[in-house]
């Protein structure tokens, strides 16, 4: 069994679960000898325990794989849940048993349906927490309407162009039962019409919406890759920074000063760089994504510079999850942060350490399995054999 907290791999490991919590853990003669006759028991012999793993940046809705200006708004908000739910298997498949959803263009909020179906037991899939639409500026990364300029759609309730338009956009994905609040500080990649290096929000309107949402006890993550952008969500006051890409030394020192959480979503950039207009994005995008790459191994070098808090988001179709922990470890880390990174780090960023991110008594019973030592092979999280969510299992070794 890892203990992702200390780095340590403890051999001959029992865990007793009573419900969907883990009531006792130690040496497993013991353990077996307190356990009642009527427990079922899971023998796993030659494999390594962990705690499962834990998405800081997913967008649970709709087709994940056409990335298309417009493909969401080519579906109803019930597709895309339908779409959300079929998602969700393969992130629990992949061990993965709780996720940050990081805002959605749906504007009935179904990945709060997802949230609670889930909660309630109406439906299989990893614990949520989720942020609601993208809080963005009129023409930013956040806008969803990419159409001309005689076909605009309505203006939709997201977009703030000054300090006063943004309390009501917090109150708004509040009201409907947002549990992080998303602000698009930065152009980003995926959309034909902003540019990564532009900030889009300004400082006063990003510390407005942290005012309002820290005040209602909710979080703030900032999508920012440009420097400026990050700098100025960082002053602001945001809890996080999605992306991080063009992460200056003085952004990284600013960062590690205020305790501001870095998610790199490193793979989904190198992937970007090899895909085609088959994908979906558009030309501009494809180029953005081409150029961005550039930046990104000295943005993490940056962040490992000066101890900034990393924690694990894949911000891409789930499938390619595997693809994260080694990407990480190739731009610096060692396979033990790594594995930190996507559950102890990614549990204390969502304020859910007391619950899931390591395997102790009174958490929930969150359990992987891999064959081998991830802490020398980071490449045996690609296979999870294992998964186990608060005591029930989803997967079994074949």
């Amino acid at each position: 069994m890892l203990d992702v907290r200390n780095g340590k791999l403890l051999s001959d490991q029992a865990i007793l679960i009573v419900g969907d919590k883990i009531a006792e853990i130690g040496p497993a003669a013991e353990i077996s000898k307190r356990a009642p006759a009527t427990a079922t028991r899971i023998h796993l012999p030659g494999l390594t325990l962990l705690p499962g793993m834990i998405d800081c940046h997913a967008h649970v809705l709709g087709n994940l794989e056409d990335l298309s200006a417009t493909g969401q708004l080519r579906m109803s908000s019930a597709q895309l849940a339908l779409w959300g739910y079929h998602n969700l298997q393969i992130w629990l498949e992949h061990g993965f048993t709780t996720l940050r959803d990081a805002a959605e263009a749906d504007l009935s909020y179904a990945q709060f349906a997802l949230r609670d179906s889930i909660q309630m037991g109406l439906i299989r899939g990893p614990r949520m927490v989720s942020a609601g639409n993208y809080i963005s500026v009129t023409g930013g990364h956040g806008d969803a309407d990419v159409l001309s300029v005689d076909n605009a759609l309505p203006r939709r309730p997201n977009l703030t162009d000054s300090v006063a338009d943004v309390g009501p956009a917090v109150r708004h994905d509040i009201k409907y039962g947002a549990d992080w609040i998303k602000l698009i500080a930065t152009g980003g990649i995926s959309d034909p019409i902003s540019d990564f290096n532009v900030q889009e929000m300004s400082e006063e309107q990003m510390r407005e919406a942290v005012t309002v949402a820290h005040r209602a006890h909710k979080k703030v993550m900032a999508h920012a890759e440009g420097a400026d952008g990050i700098k100025a969500a960082v002053r602001a006051g945001v809890d996080s920074i999605e992306h991080g890409t063009m992460l200056d030394e003085e952004g990284a020192a600013l960062m590690a000063k205020n305790g501001t959480w870095l998610v790199p979503t490193v793979s989904v950039f190198q992937r970007y760089t090899q895909i085609g207009s088959e994908s979906g994005l558009d030309p501009v995008a494809l180029e953005k994504s081409r150029t961005i790459i550039r930046y990104l191994s000295a943005a993490f070098q940056n962040a490992l510079k000066y101890k900034v808090k990393i924690a694990f988001g894949l911000d891409d179709e789930p499938r390619f999850l595997p693809r994260e922990l080694p990407a990480m470890v190739g731009e610096g880390l060692k396979p033990m942060e790594a594995l930190q990174a996507a559950t102890a780090n990614a549990a204390e960023l969502l304020g859910m350490s007391d619950q899931i991110g390591t395997l102790e008594k009174g958490k929930f019973a969150d359990i992987i399995a891999v064959s081998g030592d991830p802490t020398k092979d980071i490449g045996v999280m690609s296979k999870v054999l294992f998964v186990m969510k608060g005591g029930e299992v989803i997967k079994q070794p074949k």
